[in-house]
């Protein structure tokens, strides 16, 4: 192993120490690490950032799940449609997308530029949300009225939209989900994150399978980087009780935004 391939793969565990520390965000970083740093084609990058990112928040997930922090009943109402989208979004969506994708006179945009163009939006949107703090705080936890049912129909058209996002990009969505918990269903901040780590890996998982039938892997390349992440998350975990959450979410954002002005002059340049 040189000392390139050493560094370069030091980057799974980072992936691992963001979701272990931050409880999600990964995937704002596989995909360009899996582009920009091993050269893997876009829609390649965005089938491996979704196995990557489910394995590892799984694993994160479990801890949750053992404490009940993970709202069942919420989590269904979220999750079917959530599933239902992502799936048929990889399935068929992504797939049937023409390339390129717009075409005026000798300028053409191509499937695989669209798609890196609409993750760095995507990008910047999260930074945006993880630097100003966009969610409400614990003690608001009961924004819904006293005495209120969740709102499941929201909840699910929520699912629908994520699930659509993470299927495209291969983005498992975090920075959506969370408020949208807290909001629509009235769950405090800790357990509206705990069941977003375990929303993200189910939902990640259901966009590789939708993969699994049209794209050929590299299992050799993809399980070492995926054990490597996963011991990043344990590392983060531990690493979790020393930082205050607030300043690392604003630090991971100040971060995501510099990586995604880095791709924009990538493919302007």
């Amino acid at each position: 192993m040189n000392f390139q391939f050493s560094i370069e793969y030091l980057l799974a565990l980072l992936i691992g120490l963001v979701i272990g520390m931050a409880g999600g965000g990964g995937s704002i970083l596989t995909v360009p690490i899996f582009v920009y740093i091993f050269g893997i084609p876009t829609l390649l990058a965005t089938t491996y950032s979704l196995f990557v990112v489910g394995v590892t928040s799984l694993v994160g997930s479990v801890n949750h799940v053992l404490k009940k922090r993970v709202n069942l009943r919420i989590t269904a109402a979220f999750a079917l449609p959530s599933f239902i989208s992502v799936y048929l979004s990889r399935r068929f969506l992504v797939p049937a997308l023409p390339d390129p994708l717009w075409q005026v006179g000798s300028f053409a945009l191509s499937k695989p530029t669209a798609i890196l163009y609409f993750f760095i939006i995507v990008m910047i949107l999260a930074a945006r949300a993880m630097i100003r703090n966009d969610r409400p705080e614990q003690g608001e936890a009961g924004l819904l009225p006293d005495g209120a049912r969740p709102r499941y129909d929201l909840l699910a058209l929520d699912g629908l939209a994520v699930g659509m996002l993470t299927g495209t990009i291969g983005a498992g969505g975090g920075f959506l989900i969370v408020p949208m918990l807290v909001l629509l269903a009235g769950l405090p901040i800790h357990r509206a994150v705990a069941t977003s780590v375990f929303l993200i890996a189910v939902n990640s998982f259901v966009g590789f399978m939708g993969d699994l039938q049209h794209t050929h892997l590299d299992w050799n390349f993809l399980l070492p980087f995926t054990g490597l992440s996963i011991i990043g998350i344990f590392i983060g975990m531990y690493l979790a009780r020393f930082v205050a959450p607030d300043q690392l979410k604003k630090g991971f954002g100040w971060f995501v935004l510099i990586v995604a002005a880095g791709m924009i002059v990538k493919e302007l340049v």
